[in-house]
């Protein structure tokens, strides 16, 4: 399994000196320490690679580290990353898959590999957090949103042509039903307006992955439909017969205050955070991140798509 994309993928990758997901209370469920997973534990990268019947690849920055667990794949997302440069110093997209690129050019894989290897591309909206950051208008998000699902789709044509046959791509999650949207009506509703543009994004992406199942012959394009698990999740408080999330906006860590967040601390090292008692009933670790419990849920909820298109 070959991982590329942002937090909602990354196991591992940010330096530590730059991500939260070093700190404590990171990692709390799993492994018990902060593991530079954006989460308390497992996350999406960690049930796909369980379903696969594989260990959870190595994090790149690691992978010299455990040469051992190379035959799992590699994961080269970086938390806060997007197709295109966010505001965070690391690897876009592109500069992900020129790594992988460089790996194959060194023969560390096979084509045999590449083959019957699941490649998963997460895109879960830091481009879109960088053009409001940046300046960009609401009025222009429509041309934007566009540029950005095109360099998605050039990613996924590029893994392909270097051998993939198997490609994950995620739809956007609801972006309006993220903590950091919802905490300004104290976590009761989503954001309809933002949802309205995460629903543009989804739609040229499933035109597009229509058209690339069309166009090439011996490969399979699958989206993991986020937005449609999360919603599904978050109606339902939960997955049936399983966890129970009874407030299902509301985050599990957050700072005390709008200028902290989940793992601040101020300059005596005092904790500028709470936590919730039980990870395992929140759906959401911090204000953008499902805790392992919510991930375990999404998952649930994905896993028909999963054993129909991927197995």
């Amino acid at each position: 399994m070959f991982v590329f994309g942002d937090s909602y993928v990354d196991t591992g990758n940010n330096r530590k000196s730059m991500a939260n997901s070093w700190k404590q209370p990171y990692g709390l469920t799993f492994p018990g320490k902060p593991s530079g997973r954006f989460s308390d534990g497992r996350v999406l990268t960690d049930y796909l690679a369980k379903f696969l019947g594989l260990k959870s690849p190595v994090p790149y920055r690691w992978m010299k580290y455990a040469t051992n667990r190379l035959r799992y794949g590699i994961n080269f997302a970086y938390g806060g990353t997007g197709v295109f440069n966010t505001t965070v110093p690391e690897p876009n997209m592109t500069t992900q898959i020129d790594f992988f690129q460089k790996l194959m050019a060194e023969s560390v894989y096979t084509k045999a590999d590449i083959e019957q290897s699941l490649f998963l591309l997460s895109l879960a909206g830091n481009d879109y957090g960088a053009y409001l950051a940046n300046g960009g208008t609401v009025q222009d998000i429509p041309a934007f949103i566009t540029s950005v699902v095109n360099q998605l789709v050039v990613n996924m044509k590029r893994v392909n042509k270097l051998g993939a046959k198997k490609i994950a791509v995620t739809a956007l999650e609801p972006l309006g039903c993220l903590p950091q949207s919802t905490i300004l009506n104290s976590f009761q509703q989503c954001n309809a307006t933002e949802n309205i543009a995460v629903d543009l994004h989804n739609s040229l992406l499933q035109q597009a992955v229509a058209k690339l199942n069309n166009e090439t012959m011996g490969s399979t394009f699958v989206i993991l439909d986020l937005f449609s698990s999360f919603n599904s999740v978050l109606a339902s408080k939960g997955v049936q017969g399983s966890t129970r999330f009874e407030t299902p906006l509301k985050p599990c860590c957050m700072g005390i205050s709008n200028k902290y967040s989940c793992g601040s601390m101020n300059v005596k090292g005092e904790k500028m955070y709470t936590v919730c008692n039980d990870p395992k009933s929140a759906f959401f670790w911090d204000t953008v991140h499902p805790t392992e419990a919510g991930w375990h849920a999404v998952y649930t909820n994905l896993k028909s798509t999963l054993t129909q298109k991927i197995l």
